[in-house]
């Protein structure tokens, strides 16, 4: 969420991240029921402070017949504030309304697009692999190797269902023990959040009410979240943290759950999006100015980058267009992985930065060194999710008797070099 004071006097920077973000917004109507919400405030404070000094007055007096009178006027005072307060509790649903549909400003740097398709490439790491044989996609060769189910999946869970056996659930265990140490090793303290929410850290996090047609809902009126950003953030809800321990560096590890309702995930096939996956997240809270963001941006991003290199796995890293990164966000960079099947890239990360707009609706605050309050800054990048890291590992690393290399790096959690 913006500042409103930020709203008012940048009108036209608001308007314009905006239509960047095509997203439709009526500025001039949020203002309007803003003067409404400050006016019908006034009128609140100023009963709120005739009631208190009534009761005050009516504390002291001697005089009984003047006391009764006094109590007399504060009875209808008290029934004016009852009414002014209601009808300001009214105002107050529409003017949070209004400002929850304002999105963030994205930094000027961003590119200007509608999609994903107009995002441009930064970057480009590895050696795309170069076969002598026909290859073949992940879902060929881990069925053949026992690793994958995707037809029973179907059968037991519907659409997107798979089961994960063998040497696939090993190959998620190496990953998951090599990232905790690569990320441990960076600073990053480990946390198994829990998955099931209540509505008020996705509403802070931003993922609702824009993005709730992709998240399943639980009876009791919670969530099972599509990443462990939410309650890592929800963690830190309405607390003040000493600046001392700022920054704060989460890696959660969790189960995920997605709908994969938008148009976006039509025609994918195998386990580029599914409905059910493990990820592990990075999470940083630090203070409240850009160029801080901006650090911890580059250093999640490179964390990612680094785990990928280690891998052996070709990359490329894109500047996310203004269309496509997000209601939330200021800046993004999207990591993509090489699947030789496809010929194409496709994302395994995103890093992201937020300024202020997350903690401000989730109230998590610090003092500085004067003893002022500020709303700290949030970023996050994905550390690793499976099991769609193993499309690109295993497309890439198969070899012609169908067989699949072990990345290095990952042989003493896997306990061998090859699956055949």
């Amino acid at each position: 969420m913006l500042d409103i004071k930020f709203i008012r006097e940048n009108k036209d920077v608001v308007a314009e991240g905006a239509k960047k973000k095509h997203i439709e917004v009526d500025i001039d109507a949020l203002i309007a029921i803003d003067d409404k919400r400050l006016e019908m405030l006034a009128v609140v404070e100023n009963l709120r402070f005739e009631q208190k000094k009534m009761n005050f007055t009516i504390s002291t007096e001697k005089d009984e017949a003047v006391r009764n009178q006094i109590i007399e006027e504060m009875r209808l005072i008290k029934d004016d504030l009852k009414e002014k307060e209601e009808a300001l509790r009214n105002v107050m649903i529409e003017w949070q309304s209004l400002m929850l549909k304002i999105p963030n400003v994205p930094d000027p740097s961003a590119p200007e697009g509608l999609s994903e398709d107009d995002n441009v490439v930064i970057s480009t790491w590895g050696d795309k692999p170069i076969f002598d044989f026909e290859p073949k996609d992940h879902m060929e060769i881990m069925t053949k190797l026992g690793m994958l189910d995707v037809e029973r999946g179907t059968k037991v869970h519907g659409f997107r269902g798979y089961f994960l056996m063998g040497e696939g659930v090993k190959l998620c265990f190496a990953i998951w023990n090599y990232a905790l140490e690569f990320w441990g090793e960076k600073g990053f303290n480990p946390i198994i959040p829990p998955i099931n929410t209540r509505r008020e850290a996705l509403l802070g996090c931003g993922f609702i009410p824009q993005g709730e047609a992709d998240i399943y809902k639980a009876q009791d009126d919670t969530y099972f979240v599509g990443t462990s950003e939410v309650p890592l953030m929800g963690m830190y809800m309405d607390e003040v943290i000493d600046k001392k321990n700022l920054p704060i560096k989460m890696l959660g590890f969790s189960p995920c759950f997605r709908l994969e309702a938008g148009s976006h995930a039509k025609d994918v096939k195998g386990l580029i999006r599914v409905h059910e996956f493990y990820k592990f997240e990075q999470v940083i809270l630090c203070e409240g100015n850009h160029a801080e963001s901006v650090k911890y941006h580059n250093e999640v991003q490179k964390n990612t980058e680094e785990f990928i290199q280690s891998l052996g796995i070709p990359y490329e890293v894109v500047d996310a267009c203004t269309g496509d990164m997000g209601f939330g966000k200021v800046k993004m960079f999207d990591t993509n992985l090489w699947v030789p099947k496809e010929e194409k890239y496709r994302e395994i990360s995103s890093a992201s930065y937020f300024h202020d707009f997350q903690t401000r609706r989730l109230g998590i605050r610090y003092k500085d060194d004067e003893g002022k309050m500020h709303y700290t800054h949030s970023l996050n990048c994905t550390a690793i999710p499976t099991p769609r890291i193993l499309v690109s590992m295993i497309e890439n690393f198969q070899q012609a008797d169908g067989s699949i290399k072990i990345p290095q790096v990952l042989q003493k959690y896997f306990g061998k070099d090859i699956i055949k």
